[in-house]
């Protein structure tokens, strides 16, 4: 008698744990070819408020840590990343028909990337800051803090590359993330998860959902604990409903168009000003003395 295959079931990844989705739906994630890969856990609008809920929690912890020590935690994320260089390979291989050349490519530029921004997490605040001449026995400077949970929305193309484009500046600023993967190719989502897991990240900074678009959108937008958005790969209609429901609670949208090649431009996707979008200026006032 033929063996059936166990196929693994890919789970949230939310304050550090892999929880189901609550509402106990799962999508299958189909190959190029047409052939079942795995099943993803299907996330709800529940399971949205509750990664929304240990971002803020984790918030205030997060920001208060070193901007050495956060870039010391996303270059372990590139460390444990490259670690699984291979597996991720292969799963955007037989996920979208790229040839293995291809897909090692996204796989190092990824890797690349979180290096990247570990480089920028002491340094932006040089960029973005500023030292302000005032009339008076005063030093005045304006620096840079980390606005506060950040929704992410990766687009299908690129799919860890676009994914990691859009989460590493924002943790770089300080910022915790509730992230929304590809739809079409949720693998390399999932992975990032079980990498995130073992990569010193503390729980709540990173949370990792899979599912629609069209069912979280509206929520994203209009959720009064998301302070801000960077989104990618969204239609014309995607990017109006997102906008029009952000003004309602004032949240600041970023939308990137990286359409092609884009994604592998590392003067714009490795840049500070991307980090810009997702920090506050927050101005000191300190005598200088007689």
């Amino acid at each position: 008698m033929a063996r059936t295959e166990v196929l693994k079931t890919y789970k949230l990844y939310i304050n550090g744990g892999f929880p189901r989705s609550e509402s106990g739906r799962s999508i299958k994630a189909l190959g190029a070819d047409g052939g079942l890969m795995a099943h993803i856990c299907h996330a709800s609008r529940k399971d949205l408020r509750d990664a929304v809920g240990a971002a803020r929690a984790a918030h205030c912890k997060w920001l208060a840590r070193t901007a050495y020590n956060r870039g010391q935690i996303l270059y372990r994320l590139g460390e444990m990343l490259e670690g699984r260089a291979e597996e991720f390979a292969q799963a955007i291989k037989q996920s979208t028909g790229d040839d293995l050349r291809t897909a090692r490519k996204e796989v190092q530029a990824s890797v690349d990337r979180f290096v990247a921004y570990a480089g920028w997490a002491d340094k932006f605040p040089q960029v973005l800051g500023c030292q302000n001449p005032v009339a008076g026995p005063y030093y005045n400077f304006t620096v840079p803090e980390g606005t506060g949970v950040c929704a992410v929305v990766a687009p299908d193309e690129a799919s860890l590359l676009g994914l990691v484009s859009l989460i590493a500046p924002v943790i770089c600023a300080g910022c915790t993330v509730v992230a929304l993967g590809s739809e079409a190719h949720p693998i390399p989502t999932s992975i990032l998860g079980e990498v995130c897991q073992v990569s010193d990240v503390p729980a709540g900074v990173i949370n990792l959902l899979m599912g629609k678009r069209g069912e979280l959108i509206d929520w994203i937008a209009g959720h009064g604990e998301i302070d801000a958005v960077h989104a990618a790969g969204m239609s014309e209609k995607e990017a109006k409903g997102l906008r029009m429901g952000a003004a309602v609670n004032v949240k600041r949208v970023r939308i990137r168009d990286t359409s092609g090649d884009g994604w592998y431009d590392d003067e714009v996707c490795e840049s500070p000003w991307w980090v810009e979008g997702f920090v506050e200026m927050k101005t000191i006032w300190h005598p200088s003395g007689a």
